[in-house]
């Protein structure tokens, strides 16, 4: 594993910084107030090749890799985590479809979502009454003369209400628990297809969340991806590699609160000096640098793994637990070492602190983080 970045993945680096400091972090605060879904910074990101970052170039994608996927969320999210989570998702729908799906799927769908003629793409798996336990939906698929009906609901959808097309998981053989799951290729604005209200959230606000129902939603064969019953595996494949990029996120969330924690500390002065050369500071800012390099490293392993085509799932799970972790306590940290003007929209960090809680929830819970990683070790030890 290499420490230092390639000459291809410091351009990634280079590229995404510059469009997120120069165009995303002017505009996060009034996103975040809002809630206006960031549609132009998108199609501008899909002409950067961020929006396909490791789907091949002759699919309309960058095909720059695993790592430099984690690179460039942590760039966007340390500028703006809504614009972070958007271009995460949108990256796991076209990679799924890569993987798993068939030519004229891939033709079809892939370099729309590469080229941001979808605007986004959408992950259908979480329902009303399943979240973690994913093999306990009820959205079911059921044969018709032309292909499927989808019936059911799916709740916690991001950008479903922007994407152009939605891998949906449903139920296609009742009774068969995991192996009785199938995932389908659902166009946005399909006959049927309702869009509920977005939710009202902590954080992430420029993000939209909205319920999808799907009732009697008319697809054709050609709308299955995979095998038939075998969309459960897909499911935690995606959510594997998924895991990857909320942990690069989180960093950039964090790296942004300790960033400003630094500037403050430096500036702003008590009993003659800056607050940052007091040893409660100071302490607070070297665990918080520590934790967000280890985080980093860490994401980088899982990210280099599943480049190189290694085992992974253990390493994106314990990436995601330490980075979302870890993260949550930096930018509390940093809102502490602002005192009273950290509480305020004044500054970032109160932003911070509400978009970095959900990344502890979505892609799988610290809980079944540590439960990925439990199952993993006790099966094969620990590796190195």
């Amino acid at each position: 594993m290499r420490f230092e970045l390639t000459e291809e993945q410091a351009l990634v680096e280079r590229t995404t910084r510059d469009y997120a400091e120069r165009v995303l972090a002017p505009r996060a605060a009034e996103r975040d107030r809002t809630g206006e879904f960031p549609t132009r910074e998108l199609v501008e990101l899909a002409g950067l090749g961020l929006l396909g970052i490791n789907v091949p170039e002759e699919l309309g994608g960058a095909a720059a890799g695993v790592v430099a996927y984690a690179v460039a969320l942590e760039e966007l999210s340390s500028a703006d985590a809504s614009v972070g989570v958007a271009v995460s998702v949108t990256n796991m729908v076209a990679e799924m479809i890569v993987r798993h799906g068939t030519d004229p799927q891939k033709r079809e769908h892939v370099p729309r979502l590469a080229s941001g003629e979808y605007v986004a793409g959408a992950f259908g798996l979480s329902e009303p009454h399943s979240g973690s336990d994913a093999a306990a939906l009820t959205t079911s698929a059921t044969r018709t003369a032309s292909g499927w009906r989808l019936r059911g609901a799916k709740q916690w959808i991001t950008s479903g209400d922007q994407a152009g097309v939605i891998v949906v998981w449903a139920v296609t053989r009742p009774g068969q628990g995991k192996r009785g799951i199938s995932a389908f290729l659902v166009r946005g604005g399909a006959p049927g297809l309702v869009v509920s209200r977005r939710e009202d959230k902590m954080g992430l606000c420029g993000s939209s969340t909205v319920g999808l129902t799907f009732d009697d939603v008319e697809v054709g064969n050609d709308a299955l991806l995979g095998d038939e019953g075998d969309g459960f595996r897909l499911a935690l494949v995606a959510l594997d590699g998924g895991r990857i990029g909320i942990a690069a996120q989180a960093v950039g969330i964090a790296r942004m609160a300790l960033d400003a924690a630094l500037a403050y500390a430096r500036e702003r002065t008590s009993f003659g000096a800056p607050i940052g050369k007091h040893q409660a500071i100071g302490n607070m800012l070297a665990d918080s640098a520590t934790w967000l390099d280890a985080a980093r490293l860490l994401v980088r392993r899982a990210a280099w793994r599943k480049q190189k085509g290694m085992p992974f799932a253990a390493e994106a799970a314990m990436a995601k637990l330490f980075a979302t972790e870890k993260a949550g306590v930096v930018c509390d940290l940093a809102l502490q070492i602002h005192g009273g003007i950290g509480y305020t929209r004044d500054v970032p960090i109160e932003r911070a602190c509400r978009d970095v809680r959900a990344t502890r929830i979505y892609e799988g819970t610290s809980e079944m983080q540590r439960l990925v990683i439990a199952r993993h070790i006790i099966k094969e030890g620990a590796r190195s």
